[in-house]
This record gives structure tokens, sequence and C-alpha cells, in this order.
């Protein structure tokens, strides 16, 4: 890709881009002793940020969130569940598939893909191993699920929130967007899932390669 275009095609995604950045950088999650906090830990979005807790994937292995699927690398990353209600998580998921085939070899090799379970207590490993099977996903993609406060906290870091708590409590908000960032590089963008995929690998390459 030559550096025009390059720059062409970050420009047509840099409003998006920013404001992802811009909703997560003043969205750091709040605590007892600073309830409302504006800005992220020194040293940006990495180990000091994103929590190592221990996930499983859909193949039953046992993984750090942090040292396992994120560090140094490029990802694509989704919230869904298995019985979603209103079949967006299987709408995005196919999309996502065709996202994969559209990156090809790459995925498993420079980026990685990742799909987190809202509902980790009923998405046991075998549950995602038969959505991901009947979804015909690819190597080099991902369906975690955890401890359900581990989930919580993923989410909220990874930036799946919306700032109206009504909303953000209804788990179905979270399904629509898709994170992809590079976390070597801190740089980090959100689109709708429901992007065309080839537009969507176009932006995903430019942004994290």
């Amino acid at each position: 890709m030559t550096l025009t275009r390059r720059a062409s095609l970050m420009s047509l995604f840099a409003a998006p881009a920013a404001g992802a950045l811009f909703a997560w950088s003043t969205n750091w999650p709040a605590s007892a002793t600073n309830p409302t906090p504006k800005v992220p830990p020194a040293g940006g979005f990495g180990a000091r940020y994103f929590p190592n807790v221990l996930l499983r994937t859909h193949e039953g292995e046992e993984v750090r969130f942090y040292d396992d699927l994120l560090q140094g690398k490029s990802v694509i990353i989704n919230m869904m569940y298995t019985l979603c209600q209103d079949g967006r998580c299987g709408v995005i998921t196919s999309n996502l598939v065709a996202l994969q085939r559209e990156l090809g070899d790459r995925v498993g090799r420079d980026i990685f893909m990742y799909s987190i379970s809202l509902k980790p207590l009923e998405d046991t490993p075998r549950m995602l191993l038969e959505y991901a099977a009947r979804q015909h996903v690819g190597p080099g993609w991902q369906f975690l699920t955890g401890d359900p406060a581990d989930i919580e906290l993923l989410r909220r870091r990874l930036g799946f929130i919306n700032v109206n708590p009504v909303k953000d409590a209804d788990i179905n908000s979270h399904t629509g967007a898709v994170r992809f960032g590079n976390e070597r590089l801190e740089r980090w963008c959100m689109a709708p899932g429901g992007t065309n995929p080839r537009y969507l690998a176009t932006l995903v390459e430019s942004a994290l390669l």
C-alpha cells in the first residue's frame, strides 16, 4: 500500500478512530477514591491498564488475557454471547468471518481475533466451540469465557461501555462494535461490527500493520 493511499484511508477513518480513542481515555473506570477519573495511567495502555485475568478458550485452554493474548500483538476484539436474543451476535460473527477471509493467512500470524462472551456462566468452552463450528470460524480466532467479574472488568477496560447506565446495563448494547488495536504501538480504534468486511479489512490493515 502506498503512503498516499494509506494517508487517504486513515484520513477517512480519522474522525471515528479519534472518537473511539477519546471515549476510551475519558471513561477510565471509576474507583471508590476516584469516582470520575479522566486520564489513563502513566505508561499508557499496557500491562498496567489491561487486566491479566484468567480466561478459557473455546478449545478448553486456560490463557491469561494480557500475557498470552494481547502483549505485543495486533488484535480484533468483539463482545458476544451464543444465545443472543436479537440475533445480532450471529450477524456480527458472520460479518467477522467474512473479515477473517479478507485478511487471509494474516489471521493467526500478524493479527489475532478474539470474541469474549458477555454471558460467561452460560457460555462454557463447549458452547463456544459449537458456536464457532456453526459459524465456520477459521484458525487464529479464539472465543473466550471466564469469571463474570473478570469479563466485566475486561468489557470496561476494552471500552465496550455506554455513558448511560441504563443502556450500559443492557448487554445487547455491547455486541454491535469491534475494537481493533496494536498493543505494541498503543494504537486503538473501534468500528461498527456490521461494516463492509472488505472496507473493514482495509481499515484494520491500515491501522494495525
